[in-house]
């Protein structure tokens, strides 16, 4: 399980699984709950790559969003080799 503290968000914490490369369980704390769980329903099984090239760039407040944040956090995983 992978953890990452967005910023300049309503959610205070993103919760991932990776598997083979896919996304699976991400779960936001805080935030707007049917939106969130909507987006994390979506995103199930997901590739990582496809869904960070998705969600990044998208904007709510302060230049960023709950999924911007997403793909922030699996681009640093992916910088790290697997490493949120």
């Amino acid at each position: 399980m992978y953890q990452y503290i967005p910023q300049g968000v309503c959610s205070k914490k993103i919760d991932f699984d990776v598997e083979n490369g896919r996304l699976k369980n991400v779960h936001f704390t805080g935030g707007c709950p049917g939106n969130l769980q909507g987006i994390s329903r979506l995103l199930e099984d997901m590739p990582v790559e496809e869904a960070a090239k998705r969600l990044r760039g998208i904007v709510c407040r302060n230049n960023t969003s709950c999924p911007d944040q997403l793909a922030a956090a699996l681009d640093k995983m992916i910088l790290k080799g697997g490493k949120a």
